[in-house]
């Protein structure tokens, strides 16, 4: 019988760190504390690098803008006016309307119908949609090249002359910067409180909007870590 020749089989490619382009990194460059650049930082495109969800981020601004506002407008009606609750005058024979309350809306000092109340209203965002609203606006900014890394935190003074020599030794034309700690800082609280549109943020409180209704980002790496 001939023989049958045996296909040559190839080996799968092991998944590796080169073959794996979740794990591609995207670098920045990373500053100290005194405004003085040492070298650069790995930002993993786990968390960089994903598609940008223009609509899904759209819908989270709204949810946290909805979240924050007060609707404190409240007005009477006219069950809660003051006024006589006698009936103003006789049902008949004066040749006018009939009315029973001098509290009726149309009367001057009678209560409002239909006015507004104050209330709460409050929209919600599932897990799911906040982390990936998140990944989306840490992606926005990476790709807007407006990340940068911060080193040695830990020896911040807790000076606000201390930040914004920070600012000024990075050149940034931002009109507004947002730095992200790993733990919550009150040195760097401290700091940046009385620089506008200068906050910070521990990982645990960062949400979608105040990345993205700030122009520059300084992440630390004990930040990195976290996230």
């Amino acid at each position: 019988m001939p023989r049958v020749k045996k296909k040559a089989t190839t080996k799968k490619e092991s998944n590796t760190p080169q073959n794996d382009t979740r794990r591609l990194l995207l670098s920045v460059p990373i500053y100290s504390i005194a405004g003085r650049e040492a070298g650069t930082m790995s930002l993993p495109k786990e968390l960089f690098g994903q598609k940008i969800n223009k609509q899904l981020l759209s819908q989270a601004i709204r949810v946290y803008t909805t979240n924050k506002q007060s609707l404190l407008a409240s007005t009477k009606t006219r069950g809660e006016v003051e006024g006589s609750t006698v009936k103003i005058w006789r049902q008949k024979g004066t040749g006018r309307a009939r009315h029973g309350s001098v509290r009726a809306p149309i009367f001057v000092g009678g209560g409002i119908v239909f006015g507004p109340q104050s209330r709460k209203v409050r929209l919600t965002l599932s897990k799911k949609m906040k982390k990936a609203a998140l990944l989306a606006a840490l992606s926005a900014k990476a790709a807007d090249k407006a990340v940068i890394g911060l080193t040695g935190i830990d020896k911040a003074s807790g000076k606000t002359k201390e930040i914004t020599q920070l600012l000024t030794q990075l050149n940034s034309k931002s009109s507004s910067a947002l730095i992200i700690t790993g733990e919550k800082s009150d040195t760097i609280i401290r700091a940046v409180r009385n620089i506008p549109n200068v906050n910070t943020f521990p990982m645990s409180l960062l949400n979608a909007y105040e990345i993205l209704r700030h122009e520059l980002l300084i992440v630390t790496k004990e930040a990195i870590e976290k996230l």
